[in-house]
């Protein structure tokens, strides 16, 4: 009895892992050999070492909880001023949001469509602005990242479902707007994880999604069934493993290719921007297929 009760508490006792614990292993001749501890592996909290807020620290278990700061660096008053700068553009992205869902809601959708552009163009700025007067904080990324769930997983679902609204059974239009509010939350969830390539995005980017629905709604005369699929297929688009290019992949492009779509946009405006994004959206695979074949090949 007593012995199994010491193995029921082995293995019920958890143990901390440490990044600079190391693993045993046995080679097949019965040599145990030591290997580092991957602490890649371990989530890494974003605030700076010591400060773990109303957990006391191990070195001094009496001391007071330490509020983290926000701002990493040195806290003089230019950097506050971008700082809020740069986490305004954000919070303004949010309110722009919130009033597309209210006009929405009240039948003023084309209004809501304009104004989750100007979501668009905030969630654009505010990264920038940090960079550039070096002010960019964890604290930025995780706002960025809650804001684009905010306007681009809840608002612009919701202006969609109630631009197509009496034009499509419901059932068929919330299905489509339920599922790209899913995958744009995952989609943000797997781009804050994951490692960054300046190149190509890993699926449609949560932001040309939602520019690509605002748009829709403002330019497109009519909704129907495939609009409402669609829909459906831009949000699955999101949360695919496809390489897309980013925009400044563009610049590639041979330059007598560019005046075709302002052609195409005087001519007729749905028409060619429905091309586009069907283009865009086709570019995904593509590149996913060329890469496989070069791959194969080396």
């Amino acid at each position: 009895m007593r012995r199994s009760g010491s193995l029921a508490r082995r293995l019920v006792t958890i143990r901390p892992i440490h990044p600079i614990r190391t693993l045993r292993r046995r080679r097949p001749d019965g040599v145990r050999l030591l290997e580092p501890f991957d602490p890649a592996v371990v989530p890494v909290s974003p605030a700076p070492a010591g400060l773990v807020g109303a957990v006391p620290t191990v070195d001094d278990p009496d001391a007071p909880p330490t509020p983290i700061p926000l701002l990493p660096g040195e806290p003089t008053l230019r950097r506050r001023m971008y700082f809020a700068l740069a986490n305004a553009c954000t919070l303004v992205s949010i309110l722009l949001g919130m009033a597309a869902v209210m006009l929405s809601l009240a039948g003023e959708v084309q209004v809501a469509a304009a104004l989750l552009l100007g979501c668009i163009i905030m969630d654009a700025v505010d990264g920038p602005l940090a960079r550039k007067f070096g002010v960019a904080s964890p604290f930025g990324a995780q706002m960025d990242s809650l804001a684009d769930m905010c306007s681009f997983g809840i608002a612009t679902p919701l202006v969609v479902f109630q631009a197509m609204s009496g034009e499509l059974p419901n059932w068929a239009i919330g299905g489509a707007c339920a599922l790209m509010a899913v995958c744009a939350a995952i989609r943000l969830a797997r781009f804050n994880v994951s490692p960054k390539d300046g190149r190509f995005f890993s699926g449609v980017p949560t932001t040309l999604a939602a520019t690509v629905l605002a748009i829709s709604t403002l330019v497109l005369a009519d909704v129907n069934v495939v609009f409402a699929a669609g829909v459906a297929m831009l949000a699955l688009m999101m949360v695919s493993g496809f390489p897309y290019a980013k925009l400044s992949q563009l610049r590639k492009v041979p330059a007598w290719l560019w005046p075709l779509p302002v052609v195409g946009l005087l001519i007729d405006i749905q028409v060619t921007f429905l091309v586009l994004v069907a283009a865009y959206l086709v570019s995904g695979p593509l590149l996913w297929a060329v890469h496989r074949r070069r791959a194969a090949v080396i």
